[in-house]
């Protein structure tokens, strides 16, 4: 049973106190999964690399002494947060939820189950199709030029960086229409108002792809495409739930009226009777008070 906000009051004291209780299961959840993920840090990098296996590269160097221990501790870290991310959302979710009405959960709880998801699928498009694409289009410039013999020789520390960066680029990047419903939902913006917008979302893509991809056009293509396709999923998703509101609307709004007409037929025929009341009149067509004594 979902409490409402009045029922779930509580002093300013009692907030610090639950926030500390919250931070405390979060960071609990991240050590944990810290140190198990730290024992297969290795085997975890293992796949991390398989895209730049596929693209033909087969060898990763480092030149300091400690980058390749800073690599595997990144790593861990990297897949804690991923294994962690569930426990992070409920105890964020646990703490905010008190503060808001019923209603309101009922109406942000489907987009927090959506949001690891949506997560999800944006790190699996940037691990199976556009790390490939990128590193297929980086590594081309290996060969012969002027003379020289060119050839990539990948650092771990920058493939670990331009790993992370795709995956968790791609993945927030693919929350965008569940961002964009909540402010639907919250009537920060309207359908109106993103429909109307399309040239300036463009823009706002362009500029996001920009910043978390690599700086090259491919990478920035890569992402542009799918984040503007969601804008357009997204606007398709609120109109679908416009829909829906307006279809279950629809039969109460009917009921309603039905109820309205019933209960004017009803009070016109109570009504009827009272319409006849008057002095009665005799037979003959003169009033009753007016025949004098026989």
């Amino acid at each position: 049973m979902i409490r409402d906000l009045d029922d779930s009051k509580a002093p300013l004291l009692d907030h610090l106190i639950e926030l500390r209780r919250r931070l405390l299961w979060c960071v609990g959840a991240l050590l944990i999964g810290f140190f198990v993920c730290l024992n297969f840090a290795k085997q975890i990098f293992g796949v991390l690399v398989q895209p730049l296996l596929a693209a033909g590269q087969g060898k990763l160097i480092y030149t300091d002494i400690f980058e390749a221990f800073f690599v595997e501790v990144k790593v861990a870290f990297f897949a804690a947060l991923m294994i962690a991310f569930p426990v992070l959302a409920t105890q964020i979710w646990r703490f905010v939820a008190p503060g808001l009405y019923a209603k309101e959960k009922r109406a942000f709880l489907p987009f927090l189950l959506a949001t690891p998801l949506f997560f999800a699928a944006g790190a699996s498009f940037a691990y199976y199709v556009a790390m490939p694409w990128a590193l297929k289009f980086l590594l081309s410039f290996e060969g012969n030029v002027g003379g020289v013999e060119q050839e990539a020789l990948p650092a771990i520390g920058n493939y670990l960086n331009f790993v992370t960066r795709f995956l968790f680029g791609f993945g927030v990047a693919f929350l965008a229409p569940v961002l964009l419903m909540i402010l639907e939902r919250a009537g920060i913006v309207t359908l109106q108002q993103l429909a109307s917008s399309r040239r300036y979302a463009i823009v706002a893509c362009a500029g996001v792809s920009a910043v978390l991809t690599p700086p090259d056009v491919v990478s920035m293509l890569l992402l542009l495409v799918p984040l503007y396709s969601l804008y357009e999923f997204a606007l398709l998703a609120i109109r679908l739930t416009h829909w829906r509101a307006n279809r279950k609307a629809a039969p109460a709004a009917e009921t309603a009226i039905d109820i309205e007409t019933v209960s004017t037929a009803a009070g016109d025929d109570e009504e009827e009777p009272g319409r006849n009341l008057g002095p009665k009149s005799s037979p003959g067509g003169g009033r009753v008070d007016d025949i004098g004594p026989i």
